[in-house]
């Protein structure tokens, strides 16, 4: 089995990789951005209580992280393996998710990360706030604050797993099947 933590600030080309990644390896795509405009989207609960955190460029809070996650992996249990994508964000979470991992008799095989510098973040995410209706990627503020969220807050989440030699850093610049490729050459000695 393959769990991979595909890493990187707001636009670094997360979901783009994840959906290369989920053809290629039969793995299932967990985008916590994903679960979150679900629940917003629909308005439940724990959507409002995540939306009011996004809209100011914060971090949702662990515990509705979490449990958001934890009900995406057990209804899914059969896959081959989990893309993480938008989790782990902090250590904290980082520490959870091995538990939630280690339950299942599994571990985080590795957190490859995209790296790609601010300006090209920023020009991307307001492109993209141009089409996408987020309001999140439309504000220049926010996506710097953003970004620097990130690298307060997560940054620290490559270095728990380089730690343990499951970090990689992967140049997150240039055409998409080129990033893939380089992305393919990490995974294919993992397995």
């Amino acid at each position: 089995m393959i769990n991979l933590i595909l890493f990187g600030p707001p636009g670094s080309g997360k979901g783009t990789q994840a959906k290369n990644l989920v053809r290629r390896y039969e793995l299932l795509h967990i985008s916590t951005g994903d679960l979150f405009r679900y629940e917003m989207g629909n308005d439940t609960p724990l959507g409002l209580k995540a939306k009011s955190y996004i809209e100011k460029g914060q971090l949702v809070p662990d515990e509705v992280t979490i449990g958001m996650l934890k009900n995406k992996v057990d209804a899914n249990p059969k896959v081959k393996g989990y893309i993480f994508d938008g989790f782990p964000r902090t250590v904290p979470q980082a520490e959870a998710l091995d538990k939630l991992l280690k339950g299942k008799g599994q571990e985080v095989t590795a957190l490859l990360a995209l790296d790609v510098d601010d300006e090209e973040i920023v020009t991307r995410l307001l492109e993209r706030g141009k089409t996408s209706g987020r309001k999140d990627d439309s504000n220049e503020s926010t996506i710097r604050n953003r970004i620097e969220v990130y690298k307060s807050e997560t940054t620290p989440v490559f270095d728990y797993y380089a730690k343990s030699d499951k970090s990689q850093m992967i140049k997150g610049l240039g055409l998409i099947p080129t990033i893939a490729k380089r992305l393919y050459r990490v995974i294919d000695k993992l397995k």
